[in-house]
């Protein structure tokens, strides 16, 4: 027991000081990575960030002794199995590098749909057999030519949000669909005493570039009605 007492020591000692020389901290969900998949991203991000795997009832016990304020909210968002992430940068560069270098999957009983899909027409490759049956369960029209199964029209078989069940997962990986995502997901960063949500996190870089081109030509139409002078307006208002 006292050994087990002095490892957790260690490990909030060393927690301690990395919430000390660093000043972000991200929690990310654990539970859709495999240990290869980690130990590739540890060399990736080596000197930029330190990753640690770290039980919450420690990270707490830390950051309590760090005195640092405002933990509670970061501390309710951080349940079930996690990774720390200790970092001096940006929250938002850093929430963007794990979603970037997440990697498509075959779907398992009971994930989460991350956009609609679709089983699209054509020849599946598939032989025909018991599988038929599971096309018929998905609402799937098909039939027999040449030996394979066709699928007769573009189907959709799940909303974004839905569950995947066992048989679906089993069709969308016999058809080659990757339907789930492995790889790191932020849950929130905590950062001076500011708690970042992840809805708040990953921004959508399309979205905010429609916005600014929106914007811009915007004030570039006003510009040109107030005769008013810039390096983007000169030449407009010559003409």
């Amino acid at each position: 027991m006292s050994q087990v007492s002095e490892e957790k020591r260690a490990i909030v000692d060393d927690t301690v000081k990395l919430l000390d020389d660093y000043k972000l901290i991200g929690a990310a969900d654990l539970t859709k990575v495999g240990s290869g998949m980690l130990q590739d991203m540890r060399k990736q991000l080596r000197g930029r960030v330190t990753i640690r795997g770290i039980k919450n009832t420690l990270m707490r016990i830390a950051m309590e002794r760090a005195s640092l304020e405002g933990t509670d909210d970061f501390l309710s968002e951080i349940k079930g199995q996690n990774i720390y992430i200790f970092s001096n940068g940006n929250p938002f560069e850093l929430a963007m590098t794990l979603h970037r270098n997440k990697v498509r999957v075959f779907a398992k009983d009971g994930d989460t749909a991350l956009e609609d899909l679709v089983i699209p027409s054509g020849n599946t490759g598939l032989s025909p057999g018991p599988i038929i049956s599971k096309f018929g369960g998905l609402g799937i029209r098909t039939r027999i030519e040449a030996g394979n199964i066709w699928v007769v029209q573009d189907t959709e078989v799940a909303k974004a949000g839905d569950a995947i069940s066992a048989d679906m997962a089993d069709l969308l990986t016999r058809l080659g669909i990757r339907a789930s995502e492995m790889g790191l997901e932020i849950k929130a960063v905590y950062e001076g005493g500011i708690v970042i949500p992840r809805e708040d996190l990953i921004l959508d870089m399309d979205v905010y570039a429609e916005r600014l081109a929106r914007a811009y030509s915007g004030a570039f139409q006003v510009a040109l009605k107030a005769v008013y002078v810039t390096p983007s307006t000169i030449i407009p208002l010559l003409s």
